[in-house]
Protein backbone atom coordinates (compact mmCIF):
# COMPACT_ATOMS: atom_id res chain seq x y z
CA UNK A 1 0.00 0.00 0.00
CA UNK A 2 1.35 3.38 -1.01
CA UNK A 3 0.15 5.86 1.61
CA UNK A 4 1.26 8.93 -0.32
CA UNK A 5 -0.60 7.76 -3.42
CA UNK A 6 -3.72 7.13 -1.31
CA UNK A 7 -3.48 10.60 0.24
CA UNK A 8 -3.11 12.16 -3.19
CA UNK A 9 -6.12 10.24 -4.51
CA UNK A 10 -8.27 11.13 -1.47
CA UNK A 11 -7.27 14.79 -1.76
CA UNK A 12 -8.23 14.81 -5.42
CA UNK A 13 -11.57 13.12 -4.75
CA UNK A 14 -12.42 15.51 -1.90
CA UNK A 15 -12.06 18.44 -4.26
CA UNK A 16 -14.89 17.03 -6.39
CA UNK A 17 -17.36 16.20 -3.61
CA UNK A 18 -20.51 18.31 -3.65
CA UNK A 19 -22.54 16.33 -1.09
CA UNK A 20 -22.56 18.14 2.27
CA UNK A 21 -23.60 14.98 4.11
CA UNK A 22 -20.63 13.05 2.76
CA UNK A 23 -18.24 15.88 3.62
CA UNK A 24 -19.65 16.04 7.14
CA UNK A 25 -19.18 12.29 7.55
CA UNK A 26 -15.55 12.54 6.39
CA UNK A 27 -14.98 15.49 8.71
CA UNK A 28 -16.36 13.48 11.64
CA UNK A 29 -14.11 10.54 10.79
CA UNK A 30 -11.07 12.80 10.79
CA UNK A 31 -12.11 14.48 14.04
CA UNK A 32 -12.61 11.06 15.64
CA UNK A 33 -9.16 9.96 14.46
CA UNK A 34 -7.54 13.01 16.04
CA UNK A 35 -9.45 12.49 19.27
CA UNK A 36 -8.44 8.83 19.40
CA UNK A 37 -4.76 9.58 18.86
CA UNK A 38 -4.81 12.13 21.67
CA UNK A 39 -6.20 9.66 24.18
CA UNK A 40 -6.40 5.88 24.18
CA UNK A 41 -9.43 5.87 26.43
CA UNK A 42 -12.46 8.01 26.97
CA UNK A 43 -13.43 9.03 30.46
CA UNK A 44 -16.79 7.95 31.78
CA UNK A 45 -17.78 11.61 31.90
CA UNK A 46 -16.88 12.14 28.24
CA UNK A 47 -18.63 8.93 27.23
CA UNK A 48 -21.81 9.95 29.08
CA UNK A 49 -21.64 13.45 27.59
CA UNK A 50 -21.43 12.02 24.06
CA UNK A 51 -24.28 9.58 24.72
CA UNK A 52 -26.45 12.41 26.06
CA UNK A 53 -25.62 14.56 23.04
CA UNK A 54 -26.56 11.71 20.71
CA UNK A 55 -29.85 11.16 22.53
CA UNK A 56 -30.62 14.89 22.28
CA UNK A 57 -29.93 14.84 18.53
CA UNK A 58 -32.30 11.91 18.06
CA UNK A 59 -34.98 13.58 20.20
CA UNK A 60 -34.62 16.72 18.05
CA UNK A 61 -35.14 14.65 14.91
CA UNK A 62 -31.51 15.01 13.80
CA UNK A 63 -31.11 11.57 12.29
CA UNK A 64 -31.64 9.65 9.07
CA UNK A 65 -33.99 6.74 8.68
CA UNK A 66 -32.52 3.62 7.16
CA UNK A 67 -34.27 4.41 3.89
CA UNK A 68 -32.80 7.92 3.85
CA UNK A 69 -29.34 6.57 4.64
CA UNK A 70 -29.64 4.05 1.82
CA UNK A 71 -30.61 6.82 -0.63
CA UNK A 72 -27.58 8.84 0.50
CA UNK A 73 -25.34 5.81 0.07
CA UNK A 74 -26.70 5.22 -3.44
CA UNK A 75 -25.41 8.67 -4.40
CA UNK A 76 -21.85 7.72 -3.38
Amino acid sequence: MNIQADIKWISHELKTVKDATLLNAIKNILKYRVKETQSDSVSIEQYNKEVNQAIARVENGEFYTQEEAEKIMDKW
